[in-house]
């Protein structure tokens, strides 16, 4: 059965927040769902023009804050307002500091940050690479001091509903159940 011509279910759809700094060093945050790890290191995200893409052209640099359960509210708020019209920093009310690795602003309400360096960006496909140069992990998260994403919690984009969805429940082991098939 055909559904919706050509509309995509392509999941999960992260939700990824955005922090750069603009020329004056005002933290700004926005929500972009299509990303992926490129590569051990690596983040590629795809993006169109906006005040965080002028931004890092200036500062080449960015963090990248995960939505989680927790966040909804205002991973959603980053996502539905300009940053060239409102300080949505300020607005929603949340606390930034400076990342020790990278001239970009950490959130400290999302309990995972990657610091990240402006690899490549191309103003044409909107194809953003970015060198993961740290991260930074709220203890409440970590298992044996690995981020757990049942702890984490983070949040998909639905777009068949436009809801946001948690990850997390574990259904098998990796590298692993499917060797019985071996």
């Amino acid at each position: 059965m055909e559904f919706s011509g050509k509309q995509s279910v392509i999941t999960p759809e992260g939700v990824f927040i955005i922090g750069t700094y603009d020329e004056n060093g005002v933290p700004n945050a926005m929500n972009a769902a299509w990303g992926m790890q490129s590569d051990t290191g690596e983040i590629t995200l795809m993006l169109a023009k906006h005040k965080t893409t002028a931004n890092f052209e200036k500062t080449g640099a960015f963090t990248v804050a995960f939505g989680t359960a927790d966040t909804v509210v205002i991973s959603d708020y980053f996502g539905v307002e300009t940053g060239s019209k409102v300080n949505k920093i300020e607005k929603a009310g949340v606390h930034v500091h400076p990342s020790a690795h990278v001239n970009a602003p950490i959130i400290e309400e999302y309990p995972l940050t990657l610091e990240c360096k402006v690899r490549s960006w191309d103003t044409e496909t909107g194809y953003l690479i970015g060198e993961i140069v740290a991260s930074q992990a709220d203890e409440s998260i970590l298992t044996d001091g690995k981020v757990d994403l049942g702890k984490l919690r983070p949040i998909s984009f639905d777009p068949s509903f436009n809801v946001y969805r948690v990850v997390g429940e574990a259904v098998g082991k990796a590298f692993h159940d499917g060797l019985q098939l071996k």
